[in-house]
């Protein structure tokens, strides 16, 4: 049986990417530490677990009738983001997919009443919430595969989406790491305003109010108080966290949902990417498993 062995809520923030001379302009001559955290991130996790596979829940792939899998045996190509594309250019990518996992994930649609469909159309796009991710930590041998954010679903929907994912991947016999692409808060400063808003210090952040919530969050996850996390999510939606935190929604709905515990490790700091909140915090995969009753 296949299990989850690790997973994570990670930015995937466009400066990631950018040159390091870049960077440190944006950011008042400091590094961000949303890079550095991922390089920890690399060295402590990725090269060290053994798994076969991550799947990416991409906050910015947004579907409307239907979760969609992607079922590729093989992506390759070069990316360049119709969003910010003097940014984020002809950047490459190889990697292998997991068509058996998709399509093991998709089985299970009927059991939780929604819609899943695996698609391997060598020109369905890809998407930064993944290919940046993927840029720093992608393992060579390892498969990747994402799942796009429906646009139309609720908290409920994506739950459902997790609790068929979590049963695709037992099926399919995978050990998997999950990657939940994508912010809190999520609103960004208006364009007259946000360029004196770059730098990552979280006084940047849009509002008082969705600073203070993204903080109470990072310090339940860090807890592993996720019911708390879910039976608040309607004061959460208030301050627009990213995707509706579907991308959150569906990893934890794959762990157990409010049963799990596990706690989160930060990696860097909690910081502003032009008003929105970004985070890095790993959940480690509990010696007694992810469903403890709380």
């Amino acid at each position: 049986m296949g299990e989850v062995v690790g997973a994570g809520l990670l930015s995937h923030v466009p400066t990631i990417v950018l040159p390091e001379a870049d960077r440190l302009d944006l950011n008042e001559g400091k590094e961000i530490s949303l890079v550095t955290g991922l390089e920890q991130l690399r060295a402590e996790v990725f090269d060290k677990l053994d798994y076969d596979t991550v799947v990416v829940l991409d906050s910015h792939w947004a579907t409307t009738v239907e979760f969609v899998v992607t079922a590729h045996e093989r992506r390759t190509g070069l990316y360049t983001s119709e969003e910010l594309p003097r940014g984020m250019c002809r950047m490459p990518y190889d990697f292998d997919g997991d068509p058996e996992l998709a399509h093991a994930i998709a089985s299970h649609q009927e059991t939780h009443q929604t819609w899943i469909t695996p698609i391997d159309d060598e020109n369905l796009p890809i998407f930064y919430a993944t290919l940046n991710l993927w840029t720093y930590l992608g393992v060579p041998g390892k498969r990747w595969v994402s799942i796009g954010v429906c646009q139309t679903a609720d908290t409920e929907d994506f739950l459902r989406l997790g609790r068929a994912l979590g049963d695709g991947i037992r099926d399919a016999g995978r050990k998997v790491l999950l990657i939940a692409s994508g912010a809190l808060s999520h609103t960004f400063w208006p364009l007259r305003e946000l360029r004196s808003h770059e730098a990552s210090d979280p006084v940047h952040i849009f509002s008082a109010q969705a600073r203070a919530a993204d903080a109470e969050r990072i310090d339940w996850f860090k807890q592993g108080d996720h019911a708390r996390v879910l039976t608040t999510m309607p004061e959460f939606l208030k301050v627009k966290p990213e995707a509706k935190f579907g991308h959150y929604l569906m990893m934890i709905g794959a762990l157990g949902e409010e049963r799990c515990t596990a706690p989160g490790r930060q990696y860097g700091d909690y910081e502003n990417a032009i008003g929105t909140g970004q985070v890095h915090l790993w959940f480690d995969r509990p010696a007694q498993g992810w469903t403890t009753a709380t």
